[in-house]
């Protein structure tokens, strides 16, 4: 699937950057190969939608006017902290002609046995990966079948996946992506539920251990009073 962004050339910069987001723009900067640096100012709602449904492992074609189209990445994007929207914003030009690495997220499909019929828990260790390969090549995404996990012994690695022509895994192969935990047994239950009870009593008693030697301590003050 195609990605479009448009851009315009920012001339504010530092604080008056600032300005831009109550505009309804977001300052960014592209760069890549060598090449100057340029800041641009992007629509904010546009932008959303584009990280949204593209994220950082598609290429984006970015419109620029008075220059020809640029194939980007989104390389990195600043949030502001409470309402988690995008402030700054960091876009990597990329030559079709050169392979790349980049993180690339992990999409669990189907269903586990062992979660359906032996009511286990679904463990996701690893939720990316990072790949290297061509631009053209550059999945979006890397499904995995959960169907494998039929028994609480079998796992998923990253050996398992099976990627594109193309396309080449820079993780360790021996990494667990998913496994399935067995639920707990009635004694492992009851061995947790009276572990829970032991470290509220040993908080109680050790607070009336306290109190009683806060106490003491006072009475003997009194004393030499």
């Amino acid at each position: 699937m195609p990605y479009s962004l448009t851009a315009s050339t920012r001339n504010a910069t530092g604080r008056r950057a600032k300005t831009l987001l109550a505009d309804g723009k977001v300052p960014a900067v592209m760069y890549g190969h060598g090449s100057e640096a340029s800041n641009l100012e992007l629509n904010a709602g546009e932008f959303r939608r584009i990280l949204k449904t593209a994220g950082t492992s598609s290429l984006i074609d970015l419109e620029l006017e008075g220059k020809p189209l640029q194939k980007v990445l989104i390389k990195d994007v600043q949030v502001e902290p409470i309402t988690m929207e995008p402030v700054h914003v960091d876009l990597y030009q990329i030559r079709m002609d050169e392979e790349l690495e980049v993180e690339v997220p992990i999409k669990l499909v189907g269903e586990s046995p062992a979660v359906k019929g032996l009511g286990g828990t679904l463990v996701q260790s690893l939720d990316e990966v990072t790949v290297k390969c061509l631009p053209g090549d550059l999945p979006h995404e890397i499904e995995i079948n959960l169907d494998k996990l039929v028994t609480f012994e079998d796992s998923i690695a990253v050996s398992d996946i099976v990627v594109p022509k193309g396309v080449t895994i820079m993780d360790d192969p021996n990494g667990t992506i998913a496994t399935v935990e067995a639920p707990l047994t009635e004694e492992q239950q009851k061995k947790l539920e009276e572990g829970e009870t032991a470290d509220v009593s040993a908080i109680k008693t050790e607070a009336e251990e306290k109190k009683a030697a806060e106490e003491a301590k006072a009475a003997e003050e009194a004393k030499t009073e």
